[in-house]
């Protein structure tokens, strides 16, 4: 009689035409599996009960491409459950798929660029670039995309959530199989190929998670092995109030040490099976506090010690990926080290960033732009590293749900006026200078106005329109990333020089430096008034050189007839500096000197 070994893994491990398949379910009196290649019978091949609720077979029954499920026996009740770890699925509510996941990849040299020169452009696959009418954005439309997001110098794409969902159409926050990749989108292999093609033009890939709740719809992990208290989720589930979340009564319960190895097992698989650079966590306070921190709201100590072990392990293993959370209570402990308590995450998104500058640039009159909210968002720092912060004025919940795009909402329904236009990029502007990591969305650099539904493409005929306004942005991200010699934004340090509430006039200086040595100066102007002969504090004893001008002609006819030049010396002490110098500042610009 042939003897067939068992491998280690959970799922189906298909190994040398042997597929070993392991399952949780602790609650059960009997596992078998069952599908395609045995004609569905439930009872023809039963799983091994091993320690700890472990069940168990392998066998040579089964070929890659097969259909199956798990058939679980709790008293006199029979379950047919898709597998956890199933890589592939027919559709969120069809059958776990056999697979021998097998790529060429090549891109053994590739390394996500440093933290503090990352610019990173978040994108919804279903929408981004559909290629076909009325189906949803694939992988490969992604693809097509990348020499385009190359040219703009963007370095890291983040996805919005690519495990299955139910249906085609989704932002991807409702996992049903958080382990097999979307197949509208094109499945495993398209989405291989997406990170190779990436990395081959030096484009690291970043991959949205959800782990404060699964699905809630099509999710075969609810009551799994039949077993469940106070009718809710079962043994991947909190079976009391804390598995209620604003998604879903479905929070896993990370008291559970099998919950917790599932969801570390899932963080681990997009950066080992599928090269991925990096992970952004979503709603990791929901993780943490059973209402979000909202309060006094009760922490789920359990949900802290899942992350600090995930991006632990992570950190060992991939010390070059990026960890983000998205946890938007500004506490410091996020981004804190694993050795000094915190939670270990690389960086979070910035609340105290994004909500004051929109709220600024998008005020109807110049009286009430409130500078002090800018410096407070500029000079804000988690733990005294500018790059535990990710900084962003858009972002798929910032131009969704009742709220619109910068522009869209400075001008409604005009929002490609040259009023509009000019107060988005002073908002672009902030991003790409400001200490942090910069992140922009979707269209956001040829000023797209339209809220973000996942039903509805990115309007690319904007590029068309606005394809000068792009010329200023591939200008920011060549700054941005240090070019002609201007290294300063990759700097820690900042420093406010210039601040009028009255003419509205802010400026401020970045470096590598903390003695501003070798510093480049920003200055904005929040008014519609142009300023000729500005008197702004400076050192003299750097050579200057005018960057950048928002407002050019170059960017649009539209833009400021003002001439702007380089700064004229002056010799009076300004700013407290012992020279200054004076300057033209058109309505709305931003200058960088």
């Amino acid at each position: 009689m042939e003897t067939i070994t068992k491998v280690d893994g959970m799922g189906a491990i298909f190994t040398n035409g042997i597929t070993t398949f392991r399952v949780w379910g602790p609650n059960a009196n009997k596992v078998y599996v069952t599908g395609s290649f045995n004609n569905w019978n439930h009872t023809d091949i039963d799983l091994d009960h091993e320690e700890n609720g472990f069940w168990s077979v392998a066998t040579n029954k089964v070929n890659v491409g097969d259909e199956y499920k798990f058939c679980i026996i709790n008293g006199d009740e029979e379950f047919l459950r898709n597998d956890p770890y199933a890589y592939e699925m027919t559709n969120s509510n069809g059958n776990s798929v056999i697979t021998d996941f097998q790529f060429d990849w090549e891109d053994d040299d590739f390394e996500i660029e440093d933290f503090n020169k990352l610019i990173i452009y978040e994108l919804h696959v279903g929408t981004f670039n559909r290629q076909k009418k009325d189906a949803v954005g694939t992988f490969e439309d992604v693809i097509d995309k990348l020499p385009y997001l190359e040219s703009l110098g963007i370095n890291a794409i983040e996805l919005l959530p690519v495990a299955e969902f139910p249906g085609g159409i989704s932002w991807g926050y409702n996992p049903a199989a958080p382990f097999a990749i979307e197949q509208d989108y094109g499945g495993a292999q398209a989405f291989a190929n997406l990170v190779n093609e990436a990395h081959k033009v030096g484009i690291a890939v970043i991959m949205d998670v959800v782990y404060n709740h699964f699905g809630p719809s099509d999710v075969d992990l609810w009551q799994f092995d039949g077993w469940s208290e106070n009718d809710k989720g079962g043994i991947y589930f909190y079976n009391n109030h804390r598995s209620k979340t604003p998604w879903g009564d479905t929070r896993p319960d990370y008291g559970r040490p099998e919950v917790r190895q599932y969801i570390k097992d899932n963080a681990l698989m997009w950066l080992e099976k599928y090269h991925c650079d990096g992970l952004r966590i979503d709603a990791t306070a929901y993780i943490r506090f059973e209402e979000g921190g909202l309060g006094l709201d009760p922490a789920i100590e359990e949900g802290s010690l899942m992350m600090r072990e995930i991006n632990g392990e992570i950190r060992e293993r991939h010390p070059k990926a990026i960890l983000i959370a998205e946890d938007l209570k500004g506490h410091v402990n996020v981004t804190e080290s694993l050795d000094n308590h915190g939670l270990g995450f690389s960086s979070q998104w910035d609340t105290n960033f994004v909500h004051p500058v929109r709220e600024v640039l998008e005020h109807i009159g110049d009286e009430h732009r409130d500078l002090q909210k800018i410096v407070n968002a500029l000079t804000f720092k988690y733990n005294f590293d500018a790059f535990e912060r990710v900084v962003y004025t858009e972002s798929h919940d910032e131009v969704a749900n009742g709220k619109a795009r910068v522009p869209e909402e400075i001008q409604p329904g005009k929002a490609d006026s040259d009023f509009a236009m000019k107060r988005a990029i002073l908002g672009i502007v902030l991003v790409m200078t400001a200490p942090g990591i910069p992140m922009i969305f979707q269209g956001q650099e040829f000023i797209e106005d339209e809220y973000f539904e996942d039903t509805k493409e990115l309007d690319w005929n904007k590029m068309e329109a606005h394809s000068s306004i792009l010329k200023s942005f591939r200008r920011l991200t060549e700054l941005r990333k240090g070019s002609d010699g201007c290294l300063s934004f990759t700097g820690q340090y900042i420093n406010i020089v210039h601040y009028n509430q009255e003419t509205k006039i802010l400026a401020y200086r970045r470096s590598m430096n903390d003695d501003f040595s070798d510093s480049t100066t920003v200055i904005l102007n929040f008014s519609n008034k142009d300023f000729e002969n500005y008197e702004i504090g400076f050192d003299t004893n750097q050579s200057t050189k005018l960057l950048f001008n928002s407002v050019s002609k170059e960017y649009s006819d539209k833009f400021s007839d003002l001439e702007v030049n380089d700064l004229s010396i002056v010799d009076t002490s300004i700013d407290n500096f012992e020279n200054g110098a004076k300057i033209n500042i058109p309505a709305y610009a931003a200058l960088i000197i």
